[in-house]
């Protein structure tokens, strides 16, 4: 191992064939490369696109990442493109199909806290994306330094998790708030020296 190659180990990167250098866990596979390119990061507003973000978080946890992002597109397909008004028309001949498909990861608490979650942000009055944005730290923190400056939970994540468990949201304890600000651009814990651009410093639209 060269020097470089051990200085940007030592910081969470991994240099690419392309020579891009991205965070430790962004080049392992050609599916991670390009969901940390193009996606994991990146701010996402719009209620639907939030709640499929928030049900896939739920849906990881005990899992591996690559696992949902494989099953991805099945996911899609079994929840209404994660509509919260379709699926939080879903009963209980939807929660038997879903358990019933192999597509997707099949685990009965997790299917039902996403059909009671569809159900409590459709009745949110100023909608989902208003409610976790109001959660993004600003200004937003400066990028961790190294792998090990990047947090698993933060006081804004354990305030976002305790207000969605207060309003009937499942499966979104500290962590996985804090994956879920991590993956929609809430916080931008791209390590330093990840050739992705950074974000503002400011959170707001």
């Amino acid at each position: 191992m060269t020097e470089t190659s051990a200085d940007l180990l030592a910081a969470g990167l991994v240099l690419g064939d392309d020579g891009k250098a991205r965070c430790f866990w962004g080049g392992s596979t050609p599916d991670y490369a390009a969901y940390h390119d193009h996606e994991w990061g990146r701010p996402v507003r719009g209620d639907d696109a939030l709640f499929e973000r928030m049900c896939l978080e739920a849906f990881q946890s005990g899992l591996a990442w690559i696992t949902i992002l494989r099953k991805r597109p099945a996911f899609r397909a079994a929840f209404a493109g994660f509509s919260i008004d379709k699926v939080a028309a879903f009963g209980e001949s939807d929660a038997a199909r879903l358990m019933a498909d192999a597509g997707i990861v099949r685990n009965r608490m997790k299917i039902d806290a996403a059909l009671a979650n569809a159900r409590v942000a459709a009745d949110l009055p100023d909608g989902l994306t208003a409610l976790l944005w109001s959660y993004a730290p600003a200004p937003r923190p400066p990028r961790p330094a190294t792998r090990a400056d990047v947090p698993a939970t933060t006081p804004e994540s354990k305030a976002m998790a305790k207000d969605l468990k207060k309003r009937g949201f499942r499966f979104v304890g500290p962590t996985t708030a804090y994956a879920l600000m991590q993956a929609t651009g809430m916080v931008d814990d791209h390590v330093a020296g990840c050739w992705v651009p950074p974000l503002s410093p400011d959170p707001r639209p």
